[in-house]
């Protein structure tokens, strides 16, 4: 009887150990530098179909790389999520990234869209796109003098320009995909001719760009196109009427195209939810989710079989893509800063 007492007893706590172990395995800790409301609802539908908790962390992308350095091998995090190519690039360059194969996201997500050498699986994917634009004041600015990145170094823009700080991630991405395309010196003179014809030091974040073209404060500025799109979709009556003193510009429509950027993740390095990640990450590759980003936050889905139904992306309609590699762009970030800095681009 005693036998069979400890047996059921060791049996119990077997049972336990096994949930406790079940239990761990339905847990995902996401570090996240998107800091958009609406993806929410996409982390709750991932843990309604698969049963695995998402433990989120949010933080801009500086604050979630010191906290991964800091944290080393034992960190927690098993997913990071980045936005910006600039800042994938240094993340997996500093190696907190490990390789992933996964026969989804390989069919899914674009080859050009993907970090890391392929042959021992990517470091990480691209889940959604946003475009560089340029915004002109309808009455200072004639739409044909503000088509081109170039153009905004013109003469004929000086004192109109303004922009968010040089050593910012969005710019340096611009920056290292002009420098690819152009070169490092014609891509001096450039950001020499964009620092004679700031209206104001570079400040704010794009929704400042926009509110400040629209005020007169300065006539033209860079935003992402998402920040343009969720103004126009504002109920707000105030932001209608910014609106409508603001026109687009899908710039280098001519010649090499708009300047494109990535939101992205990847499986953190020492991730212990290692199967729960890349699910995950599938799961931010499927046709509902990809749709969300661009239904939700105005991004552009990364996979082809994605229906967004997102009437303002429509009414800002089709463009020509640059053709860049966001490696290219990764690598060049750093003559990009260190051009910024010989000219005064602060």
């Amino acid at each position: 009887m005693k036998v069979t007492l400890c047996n059921a007893i060791a049996a119990a706590l077997s049972l336990v150990a096994v949930a406790s172990v079940q239990a761990q395995d339905k847990v995902l800790n996401l570090y996240s530098a998107r800091h958009y409301q609406t993806d929410e609802e996409l982390y709750n539908k991932f843990t309604q179909q698969t049963g695995i908790r998402i433990n989120r962390i949010e933080a801009d992308d500086a604050a979630l790389m010191e906290r991964l350095r800091n944290e080393g091998k034992n960190s927690p995090a098993d997913v990071i999520l980045l936005v910006d190519a600039a800042r994938l690039w240094r993340a997996q360059v500093e190696g907190q990234f490990q390789p992933v194969r996964s026969k989804v996201l390989e069919e899914r997500i674009p080859v050009n869209l993907r970090g890391g050498d392929e042959g021992q699986g990517a470091q990480w994917f691209g889940l959604s796109t946003r475009a560089r634009i340029i915004v002109y004041n309808k009455v200072r600015v004639k739409r044909d003098e503000v088509a081109t990145y170039e153009s905004l170094a013109d003469p004929v823009n000086k004192g109109k320009v303004c922009t968010r700080s040089g050593a910012h991630p969005y710019m340096l991405s611009l920056i290292g995909a002009m420098i690819e395309r152009n070169g490092e010196p014609a891509t001096e003179k450039w950001a020499q001719g964009m620092v004679a014809n700031f209206a104001r030091p570079p400040q704010g974040g794009d929704t400042d760009q926009i509110k400040g073209v629209a005020s007169g404060e300065c006539a033209v500025a860079l935003a992402n196109s998402y920040y343009y799109a969720r103004l126009l979709r504002s109920n707000k009556s105030e932001d209608r009427e910014m609106m409508n003193k603001v026109g687009f510009v899908w710039p280098n429509q001519g010649t090499s195209g708009t300047h494109i950027n990535v939101a992205g993740g990847a499986v953190a390095r020492n991730a212990p939810h290692r199967d729960a990640a890349v699910k995950f990450l599938e799961y931010l590759a499927s046709d509902e989710a990809q749709a969300y980003f661009a239904n939700g936050n105005n991004e552009w889905p990364v996979v082809k079989t994605a229906v967004a139904k997102n009437p303002v992306l429509q009414q800002m309609g089709d463009f020509k893509t640059e053709n860049v590699s966001f490696t290219a762009i990764g690598k060049n970030q750093i003559p990009a800063q260190k051009i910024l800095d010989r000219v005064g681009y602060k």
